[in-house]
């Protein structure tokens, strides 16, 4: 049953999503998201069990929070993860359960978790190139990823999207080879700007290769592409699909065009601390709670907090901006 009040926060912006991170662990080493050796990862007896994870979406989903996203590190580390599937899928209220994966293990596991009720896969695909994603990834693999990416058509997957990290000076010859892959199978391709969440702390303005500039390239291969009008205001990514009717790509612009004034997202970070934003340098800790037998008025009333202290915005563009002190892994993709 859901409560009265939705999870509203100061500037009107009801929440209704929540991404919840099952493992801080990764199997590659993108130099966007982590370092390339000798990571600290959380023990496992920080990590929130199968338990935990369930009770918080029990919570959330009394509040209004209808869609899950299953993030990491890399979810599919988790031992098991298609038993929480089927767990957080039996929970009244979520009505669709999505999740983002690097794809190198999705060969195997495909077929279980689609069966256990995961209906929705964003793929990690930044280039078709194994130098590229060697120098990347600094990880063997791509034949891995594409082999999940056929594995998750074969099962029949709702909907399947490859996410691509877009950054200046390497990026550009991969955009028209993904563009291709996607078209020929039928996938949406989207491009994410890359954004100030490297374990290292080398990010640069500079190094963001804009939404803008990668439909500039794909309108020189393929012609001029069309806005899709109308869809979802809260998801992140701006549409346009090929007038040859040959599929749709997707923009991410979280730094030259910011979407946070529809934003309806939460996260859960693996150790159980909730987050209002991508970029918050401030968490709730519902672990504590969870292990302390609370009630779930008590989480409830630590998820409404954390939503009423939302900012604005993450503020990338502004020149009092605070990067957080965690990196991609640790909070969740």
């Amino acid at each position: 049953m859901t409560l009265a009040l939705p999870l509203l926060d100061t500037f009107g912006r009801v929440h209704s999503d929540l991404r919840v991170s099952v493992t801080d662990r990764c199997n590659i080493r993108c130099f966007y998201c982590m370092p390339a050796e000798n990571v600290r990862f959380l023990p496992r007896a920080q990590i929130l069990t199968f338990e935990e994870i369930v009770r918080f979406v029990q919570a959330a989903a009394r509040l209004g929070v209808t869609r899950l996203r299953l993030t990491g590190g890399e979810p599919l580390l988790r031992q098991n993860l298609a038993a929480l599937v089927g767990q957080l899928a039996r929970v009244d209220g979520i009505t669709d359960i999505g999740l983002t994966t690097n794809g190198m293990l999705l060969a195997d596991q495909a077929a279980d978790l689609r069966q256990a009720g995961l209906r929705r896969l964003n793929i990690s695909l930044d280039t078709l190139d194994e130098d590229v994603f060697q120098r990347i990834s600094r990880r063997n693999g791509l034949d891995q990823v594409l082999a999940g990416i056929e594995r998750a058509q074969e099962v029949g997957f709702d909907k399947i999207k490859l996410n691509a990290v877009s950054i200046q000076g390497l990026s550009e010859p991969e955009i028209i080879p993904l563009a291709h892959f996607a078209r020929q199978r039928g996938l949406e391709l989207r491009f994410i700007e890359f954004m100030p969440l490297d374990a290292d702390g080398a990010w640069d303005s500079t190094q963001v290769l804009g939404g803008d500039q990668i439909l500039a390239i794909l309108t020189s291969e393929f012609g001029p592409l069309e806005p899709l009008l109308g869809g979802d205001p809260s998801q992140p990514a701006r549409d346009h699909r090929y007038l040859d009717g040959e599929g749709v790509v997707g923009f991410i612009n979280p730094v030259t065009h910011p979407f946070c004034g529809d934003c309806n997202r939460l996260r859960l970070t693996a150790e159980g601390q909730v987050r209002n934003c991508l970029f918050s340098t401030v968490e709730w800790d519902a672990r504590t709670l969870l292990r302390a037998n609370a009630t779930d008025e008590d989480l409830a009333e630590l998820i409404r907090d954390c939503v009423r202290a939302k900012k604005a915005g993450h503020g990338i563009d502004s020149d009092d901006f605070v990067r957080p002190s965690r990196a991609m892994f640790q909070i969740g993709g």
